[in-house]
């Protein structure tokens, strides 16, 4: 479903790079430390994490312990706020990419899904001008389906409706 939260956005931004490389499931089963770890996913708060808050991170074992993920993460809630301060929000400079609206695509299986598109491509490239960390295409396309900036629901989905009409 669409989210336009800017809150949300940054939360599911950070997710979508932490699961790089590794399951959904794993970062889902460890969304709620991710809260908690990341102050509710507070970009203005992650963004004045310093060398002894990512110490702590680095050892909490209720998320993934990357060093580069983690560093990224706070990275990429300055960057956030520069694009805030920028556009107003970061709901009105993402959703840019889709014209305003959920791109709705007409997936009937699972190979009809990419895994990246000429949107996910631009975000990517634009984010990472703009100084944000593990936003790839493909991560990008995660974070577009995850926010409802697409609908890859299957045409048969009772959500491809109810998320096409919005």
């Amino acid at each position: 479903m669409p989210v336009h939260d800017d809150r949300k956005l940054f939360e599911f931004l950070i997710l979508e790079g932490a699961q790089a490389g590794l399951s959904w499931s794993t970062i889902l089963n460890k969304r709620a430390a991710y809260r908690k770890a990341f102050s509710g996913f507070d970009p203005k708060r992650v963004a004045k994490y310093d060398a002894k808050k990512l110490k702590q991170l680095l050892a909490d074992p209720g998320i993934v312990r990357n060093r580069l993920k983690i560093s990224a993460a706070v990275q990429n809630a300055r960057a956030f706020l520069a694009v805030q301060k920028e556009f107003g929000s970061f709901d009105k400079y993402i959703w840019q990419y889709v014209g305003g609206g959920p791109m709705n695509g007409k997936r009937k299986s699972t190979r009809d899904v990419p895994a990246r598109t000429a949107e996910s491509d631009a975000m990517s490239r634009d984010l990472l001008k703009r100084g944000f960390k593990f936003v790839g295409p493909t991560i990008c396309y995660a974070f577009m389906q995850a926010v409802g900036m697409v609908n890859d629901h299957w045409m048969e989905c009772f959500r491809y409706k109810e998320v096409k009409g919005r």
